[in-house]
């Protein structure tokens, strides 16, 4: 399997950089081990197999809508890359168990906070599963943006390359003072992070995140070891109530 895993990762790594000029030069940012959060913007196919391949040999999982799984090559490509099966629009327990036992063997778990692909490469308002995730685990989460995926099927139609950005944020940890969390605290802590990725964007990509004068850091402690520091897994926060 491990063989089988390396040698997707690399068709994946040279196919993709054929079809596309791939910019991801801050990847390196990431530290090497202990376990993290990434939450990113989803426009369409071409990041997740990016991060999955550029991150290689760096241990990655992350959540994937559980309809993947009814199609024979891509429930094999997504157990192959470690992918967790998450039924949407109910509170998946299963799926959280899952992820967080990935964090405590000290994988990046990718998370994308917008809850469904965006085609248009705005951000949409932010669904606020990944902070249930953040609260329970007290793991570090890391914010990563890309644009340019969103043309990449049209371009493919015209035989273009895609151009493809990436850019790494600062790295922060989600703190409530230990409290329970209701609905509206939820959901602050979900749009304080997607303001994270929305700094890291070009103007024209922030969507619904577009009022830079709006974003707060409340629920946000950035005092967590510099990139490339992190190499010692944090000890988890014991479970927070969560209404």
């Amino acid at each position: 399997m491990f063989i089988i895993r390396w040698f997707v990762f690399l068709v994946v790594k040279i196919g993709l950089s054929l079809l596309c000029r791939i910019d991801a030069r801050e990847l390196r940012r990431v530290p090497a081990r202990g376990p993290m959060i990434a939450i990113s913007n989803h426009t369409g196919q071409l990041e997740v197999p990016i991060l999955f391949a550029w991150l290689a040999p760096r241990p990655i999982s992350g959540w994937a809508k559980s309809e993947t799984w009814d199609k024979p090559f891509f429930k094999w490509l997504f157990n192959l890359w470690g992918a967790i099966p998450v039924h949407r629009g109910e509170a998946d327990m299963n799926a959280l168990r899952a992820a967080l036992e990935k964090l405590d063997a000290g994988y990046i778990f990718g998370v994308a906070p917008e809850g469904t692909r965006n085609k248009t490469g705005r951000l949409l308002r932010a669904r606020p599963g990944a902070v249930t995730l953040a609260v329970r685990s007290g793991a570090p989460i890391l914010p990563i943006a890309h644009w340019g995926g969103e043309n990449f099927t049209s371009n493919l139609k015209r035989l273009r390359r895609s151009d493809f950005h990436l850019r790494v944020g600062r790295p922060f940890i989600v703190h409530n003072g230990g409290g329970r969390i209701g609905r509206e605290e939820r959901q602050q802590i979900a749009d304080e992070m997607m303001y994270q990725i929305a700094a890291l964007l070009p103007e024209e990509y922030r969507g619904e995140y577009s009022d830079m004068s709006k974003a707060t850091t409340e629920y946000l402690n950035f005092d967590v070891p510099e990139i490339g520091q992190l190499k010692v897994a944090p000890t988890f926060a014991k479970p927070t109530s969560i209404g």
